[in-house]
C-alpha cells in the first residue's frame, strides 16, 4: 500500500525508544516494575507533571487500563459516564460491563461531554433501583478529534466535586491533544482537575504501553494488587518503562504529537482547497473527510484508511490518522492523488 494513514500505531517505534531498548538489551532487570528504568520513567513523568505525589504505573495498552482503573475504582452498583462515541461505549468489546459496570452515555458536544451532560445523567439516577453514577470518562484528544480544553476540565471537575464523582482522562493520543492550536492544557494541569489519567506511549511513539497516573490517594491505596488481579503486570516490567525513558525526557512527546498534527493539517488545508467536507473540525492527528463512494474505490488502491459512516448513499465518512513517522511529502502526494481523481 503507497499510503497509510489507517492508525498512529501500525510501526514498531521510534527511532530514539527502539535505541534505547537495544541498549539495555543484555542487562537484568527485576522483574514487576521493581527495576531502575521503571524508577527513572516514573521520575521523569513526575517532573513533567511537576507532581511527586502520584502514583504511576506502566500498563499495556488503552482497554485494558480502562478496565483496570474503572473496575478497580467502581463499587458493584456504580457506572461510569461517558461521551456516546467513547471509547469505553464503541469500540471494547463491552469489556466494562463485562466487569459488572454500565457505562452511561451522553450526545455531548463535538465528541466531549459537557457539565450540562454529566448534571443531567446524576440527576436521571435517582434511588437504589437504578445504577449509581459515579465516575466520568473523557479522552484527550476524543475519538473525533477534538480536545478539552482548561475551561472545559474546570467546569467538568467542578460538576464531579459537587456530586462526588472521579474524573478520568484516556491519555492515547495525549501527545496529539496538547500539542494542538486548540488544547491550552500544559502537563501541570492535568492533576490539578483529573483524579486520574493516563499518558499514551503505544500511539505516541512507543512501541507499546500507557502509563498511569493516579492523582487521588483514594485511588492509589494498593493499587498494584488491582493490577496484578486483573492480570495486568508485567513480569518484565521494564519492557513497558523504557519507551516512557525516552518520551518523557527533554520534549520528544510533545514534539511527536506536534509532528502528528501538521501532517493531518497539510491533508486537511489540502482537502478543505478540493471542497471536500469533514464530517468534524480537528487540529490533531485524526481528520474525518467525506468522499463520494465511487472516489472510494480509486483511493482503496493506494491508501489504507479507516471508514467511520455511511454519510448517505453515495457518500462516506473515512478517517485519516498521522503518527510519528508520517513524512510530509507523503501528505503532500496523497493530496495530489486525490485531486488528480476526484
Amino acid at each position: 500500500m503507497k499510503f497509510y494513514f489507517r492508525n498512529d500505531y501500525s510501526s514498531v517505534a521510534h527511532k530514539a525508544v527502539l535505541e534505547r531498548l537495544v541498549e539495555i538489551s543484555e542487562e537484568k532487570n527485576v522483574g514487576y516494575g521493581l527495576d531502575v528504568h521503571t524508577e527513572n520513567a516514573k521520575d521523569l513523568i513526575k517532573k513533567k507533571l511537576n507532581n511527586y505525589d502520584v502514583d504511576i504505573h506502566f500498563l499495556v495498552g488503552g482497554t485494558q487500563t480502562n478496565l483496570v482503573v474503572i473496575s478497580s475504582t467502581l463499587r458493584p452498583h456504580e457506572a461510569v459516564i461517558a461521551v456516546d462515541t467513547g471509547h469505553i461505549n464503541v469500540h471494547e468489546t463491552g469489556a466494562i460491563e463485562g466487569q459488572g459496570h454500565k457505562v452511561l452515555t451522553s450526545k455531548g458536544k463535538d465528541g466531549k461531554l459537557t457539565k450540562a451532560d454529566v448534571e443531567a445523567l446524576v440527576l436521571a439516577h435517582t434511588d437504589m433501583h437504578m445504577v449509581k453514577p459515579k465516575m466520568v470518562y473523557i479522552s484527550n484528544s476524543t475519538e473525533v478529534g477534538t480536545v478539552y480544553t482548561k475551561k472545559d476540565l474546570i467546569e467538568l471537575r467542578s460538576v464531579c466535586d459537587k456530586y462526588g464523582l472521579f474524573l478520568f482522562m484516556d491519555g492515547a493520543r495525549l501527545a496529539s491533544a496538547l500539542a494542538s492550536v486548540d488544547c491550552d492544557l500544559i502537563y501541570d494541569d492535568l492533576c490539578k482537575y483529573l483524579d486520574v489519567f493516563y499518558i499514551g506511549g503505544t500511539k505516541n511513539g512507543g512501541y507499546l504501553g500507557e502509563a498511569l497516573v493516579l492523582v487521588n490517594k483514594e485511588l492509589q491505596n494498593e493499587f498494584s494488587y488491582m493490577v496484578k488481579h486483573f492480570g495486568a503486570m508485567l513480569a518484565k516490567g521494564f519492557v513497558g518503562a523504557v519507551p516512557f525513558e525516552v518520551l518523557m525526557k527533554d520534549n520528544l512527546y510533545l514534539e511527536i504529537g506536534k509532528h502528528e498534527n501538521e501532517c493531518a493539517q497539510i491533508l486537511s488545508l489540502g482537502l478543505k482547497g478540493m471542497n471536500i467536507k469533514m464530517l468534524t473540525e480537528s487540529t490533531t492527528n485524526q481528520i474525518f473527510p467525506i468522499f463520494s463512494n465511487d472516489f472510494l474505490t480509486k483511493l482503496d488502491s493506494v491508501c489504507a484508511y479507516e471508514i467511520i459512516e455511511k454519510v448517505d448513499v453515495n457518500h462516506t465518512c473515512i478517517r485519516f490518522v498521522t503518527a510519528f513517522d508520517t513524512k510530509k511529502e507523503e501528505c503532500y502526494e496523497l493530496l495530489s492523488f486525490i485531486r488528480a481523481n476526484l
